[in-house]
Order: C-alpha cells, then structure tokens, then sequence
C-alpha cells in the first residue's frame, strides 16, 4: 500500500520524547533480550542503535522512536513478532473472560458504561508497558471506580448520531474487549483498525481474526508499523476512512500520543494512564481510568 507523504500540519506540534520514555524502551527490549537468550554482543550492537536513534531523532514523538526500536531488534535479533506468544495468551484468556462477561454486560442496569469500562479495562493488557498486570483485578477494579475524566455521556451522545464510526485498536487480549464494547453499542457501521504490521503486542490482522472481529465491525489495517496512529506513516486507504469518519474512538496510550495533538473533536480517546508521563499530559492521577475529548476540557 502507498502511504501519505506528507503528514497534516497539526501533527506537527507533538511533543519531544520524555526521558523517561527512553527508560521505559529500555527495560522492554532488555525483557527481550532475556527471553529469546540473546548473547550480549548482539545486545551491545541493539543499544548502540538505541543511543544514535533517539539522539538523532530527539524531536520524534515517542511512537515513531518506538517504530525504529523494533525494527532494529527485529533485524538483529531475528524475531519478527516478538511477542507473538504473549498475543496469543493474553487473546485466549480474553476470550474466556467474555464467555462469562458478556451476560453479565448484557443484565447490566447499564450496559453502555459497563462494557465501556470494561473496554478501558483490558487496556491494561500491554507487555509495552507492563511486565506483567492481573487483568481479573483491573476489572473489578474499573467496574467499581468512576472516570478521571469522564465524556462518556457525549460519547453515548455522539455514538446514537454517527453515521459511521472508526474504532482504533491497541493490544492484543484487549481487542475481546472492544469486541464487546461494539457488541453492546449495536453500531451498523464501525470500522475496526489495526496495526499494518507486528509491533510489540499490538493488534494485527490476525489477533482480528482470532477473536472473530469480523462479526461486529469492518476490520482494516492501517498500514503502518507504528505503535500509534501517526497519520503521516498510514495507508492512503486508512487515511481517507480517518477523514470521513463522523465519530473515532481511540483505545491507549499510543493512539492518544499520536492524535492527541490533533485537537479533533470527532476523537474521543479511551485509556488508562499507565505511566507518569501520560498520566501527567492529562493532569490525572496514575492507573486512572478516562474517557477524553480534547475540545469538551
């Protein structure tokens, strides 16, 4: 697929890397290292390239560095899906979840906020930024806690009057998760987004296919390798379905990082704040749970 070629002005105005997201990069890719036994000269090559790369592109927004990371660790290492097998625990234990969710969404007083607490629930499942998460205890957690900032009834709103809705996904396991969300909002037309190739455990064609995506939602790729939705690095097909969409529901960390600059009010962003630095942009407490339009602050 051919891509943009230029990216919209006001992507622009991202933010330079934090530090400390350079520490977070380094403890993922040393995890790595450790699990597929890497000897140590090919760890010292890796973190050379780490050092010139995000030197050379300090003015990148966090995903993108992330992007050149793992294509390089790819390179070296000789792994193209490094967590392949992470990906398909995380969807199998999903998939069990909602065997026994689903009714319970489906009694619920209020389906519409519980299955949406549950969406931002399973976006605790991110080996990118967690060496491990019990996703039982975050769910009992989010069912029982209220949003830091909450727009979800100009969601609700938004969602009953769109004509058609682009839906980005993030991590494998929380996909089942979206699922539901699609489920209970019983939207003729959503499109679901993934990854256009592997990158950390984000969702791809192929996690897509193993929950049966298909069923609820139009699944498309987005044709970019980025952890984010950068619209610049997206396919033109991806980029004409992002204009044309009359509402965008935009799950973690990395989808915000790549829009949130966008200022779109047609963007409603979906996460929990897994570190300091995003908890920070947000001016919300870490681990707290959000629905956020950026124009309704």
């Amino acid at each position: 697929m051919s891509t943009l070629t230029k990216e919209p002005a006001s992507t622009n105005a991202l933010k330079p890397i934090d530090e400390r997201c350079l520490q977070c990069f380094l403890r993922t890719y040393n995890r790595l290292f450790d699990k597929f036994e890497v000897e140590q000269k090919t760890r010292d090559r890796f973190f050379c390239f780490f050092d010139i790369a995000w030197k050379q592109n300090v003015h990148l927004p966090a995903p993108q560095i992330q992007q050149l990371l793992n294509a390089e660790f790819i390179r070296l290492v000789g792994q193209g899906d490094p967590f392949s097998t992470e990906k398909k625990e995380n969807n199998a234990i999903a998939l069990e979840l909602y065997k026994t969710i689903k009714p319970q969404v489906q009694l619920s007083a209020d389906s519409f906020m519980m299955a949406l607490k549950l969406a931002i629930a399973g976006n605790v499942m991110d080996y990118g930024a967690h060496s491990s998460f019990d996703i039982n205890t975050t769910i009992d957690k989010a069912l029982k806690t209220t949003f830091a900032i909450d727009h979800s009834a100009e969601l609700k709103s938004r969602i009953s009057t769109a004509k058609n809705i682009l839906y980005l996904g993030d991590n494998a396991g929380e996909i089942v998760f979206d699922k539901l969300f699609i489920e209970t909002i019983m939207h003729n037309h959503v499109t679901f987004a993934v990854r256009g190739k592997p990158i950390l455990n984000d969702v791809t064609l192929e996690d897509a296919e193993t929950v049966c995506m298909s069923l609820v939602a139009d699944v498309v790729s987005n044709g970019s390798g980025n952890p984010s939705t950068v619209l610049s690095s997206c396919s033109v097909d991806f980029y004409e379905k992002f204009r044309k969409a009359d509402l965008i529901i935009s799950k973690g960390q990395g989808n915000l990082e790549g829009l949130i600059d966008l200022n779109d009010n047609r963007i409603f962003f979906l996460l929990m704040a897994k570190c300091d630095v995003i908890a920070e942009r947000l001016s919300v407490e870490k681990g707290s749970i959000n629905v956020y339009n950026p124009q309704k602050t």
